[in-house]
């Protein structure tokens, strides 16, 4: 078998087909991504491979250090082609890990380059590359279009005014849809030191004076609707578990109230603040129909020495495993038996979560819409062949894979999107060896169908995203 050829991943030759002839050319949605849309907007262009490729990547600064490079060719100011030589040192090296087909699938599908990449080939696909992104067909807006997306929903704070949003619906000459999505977590976070600041910088965008947790509420309210005006469809949160400490709103209050006024609170105070609020949250976006994401199963920011030195999102998070399923059970009916519960994706990094997940995905579907709760796709540490595999195993194993939403790039880089085409052919070969094994008839229409919707019908609809035409 080549080198990553054409039927890279698929198995058999129900996968071939299921690969070649219904998911290749789907059209893709990314319902959760980190691009900042500034970029979009302003169509920005890339002066080297290496700011395109490790500018923001924490996969692949996880990888150089391991190798032991120096995080002045990692995250520092050295010189970009020291730095490219350096990740090409590292990704040799880590054999059988997704790194390093996403980053060949990026060489081959935007720069046309089939060989593996090696330390003694590095300088030379630098040039070849650097050579590429000069041509204007390689700015933001045109990878976008190139990868066939559709639609994308950036990562946005409350605050922000969305005027990239605008500027970009107002835009008829780029056809994708870019639009916001509602991400609170400053506002949850109230042991964080800058709480107060976030909750003073809402008020001045209100106009409100933020004297109590109603005043927060009104205000993150207000937020909402804004959102939605703006298109938005979905909140996310990114949480260490889904927690479930229930208090009523005039003890709530008084913990946001000792926080706002300088004091500290405790573990539980904080779980229970986090509670009330995150239910006032879940129940405005049933109001006007956003989908609640909720990404748990993760300890942040562990290496204290890296983060007074680089801060948040560089690299140093792991995989968490304290994730009740009780808690989260107990949130989730909590809406639901005052009807109240949205639309709700959840996400573990723990990977042993994925059978808890399935099994309680199915006590809160109703017939208000197929699959309302949704097992997201293998998340982070999860998004490889193997995890992958397990969660489409798992998913359908104790639920209906037929009703799955697919795969999304959680992702800060514009080429991140061969991440899709990885998913989607190990989604090809899981069919294909069901079939094979004869667990399943070698009816390929129908299976055709099933996967064209598990890529993009399926999101579509669930979302209720409206293509542009």
């Amino acid at each position: 078998m080549e080198f990553m050829d054409k039927n890279f991943l698929l198995d058999t030759e129900c996968a071939e087909v299921l690969y070649h002839k219904y998911a290749e050319h789907m059209p893709i949605i990314d319902y959760h991504c980190h691009i900042p849309v500034s970029e979009i907007a302003d169509d920005v262009r890339f002066c080297n491979i290496s700011d395109l490729w490790l500018g923001a990547d924490h996969y692949k600064w996880r990888i150089m250090r391991a190798c032991g490079v120096p995080e002045e060719l990692i995250t520092g100011s050295a010189d970009p082609e020291k730095k490219f030589e350096a990740f090409a040192a590292s990704l040799s090296k880590a054999i059988g890990n997704p790194l390093y087909h996403w980053s060949h699938l990026e060489l081959q599908r935007y720069f046309g380059i089939q060989e593996p990449l090696t330390p003694d080939n590095a300088l030379s696909i630098y040039d070849r590359c650097n050579e590429m992104l000069r041509d204007p067909g390689m700015s933001a807006r045109n990878l976008v279009r190139r990868s066939n997306v559709r639609i994308l929903c950036t990562t946005d704070d409350p605050c922000d005014d969305l005027r990239y949003h605008k500027q970009l619906a107002d835009d008829p000459s780029f056809p994708v849809q870019v639009l916001p999505a509602f991400r609170p977590d400053n506002f949850l976070d109230i042991e964080k030191p800058d709480f107060a600041e976030h909750v003073e910088r809402l008020g001045e965008i209100c106009d409100w004076t933020m004297y109590s947790l109603s005043d927060l509420k009104d205000s993150l309210t207000e937020r909402i609707n804004y959102f939605a005006f703006r298109g938005a469809k979905t909140a996310d949160h990114g949480l260490p578990y889904v927690m479930y400490e229930p208090c009523d709103d005039e003890t709530a209050g008084g913990i946001f109230r000792k926080r706002m006024d300088g004091g500290t609170v405790t573990r539980k105070e904080a779980m229970a603040y986090r509670t009330n609020l995150l239910l006032h949250l879940a129940r405005e976006y049933h109001r006007v129909g956003f989908v609640m994401q909720l990404h748990y199963g993760v300890k942040r920011d562990n290496n204290s020495l890296m983060f007074d030195r680089i801060g948040p999102n560089t690299g140093f998070d792991c995989i968490d495993n304290h994730t009740p399923v009780a808690s989260l059970t107990e949130f989730l009916n909590d809406l639901a038996k005052t009807e109240q519960l949205p639309k709700t994706i959840l996400y573990s990094l723990n990977p042993i979560d994925n059978a808890a997940i399935d099994s309680v995905i199915g006590c809160f579907q109703d017939e208000s819409c197929a699959g309302k709760i949704q097992h997201g796709s293998a998340w982070w540490f999860n998004d490889n062949k193997t995890g992958m595999l397990d969660q489409l195993t798992s998913l359908s194993n104790l639920g209906v894979i037929g009703q799955f939403i697919g795969m999304l790039t959680d992702s800060r880089s514009f080429l991140s999107y061969t991440r899709h085409e990885y998913f989607r052919r190990i989604l090809c070969r899981f069919f294909g060896r069901l079939v094979s094994e004869g667990e399943y008839p070698k009816d390929m229409s129908f299976l055709g169908s099933v996967v064209e919707d598990i890529c993009y019908n399926n999101c579509l609809r669930y979302f209720d995203f409206k293509p542009a035409k």
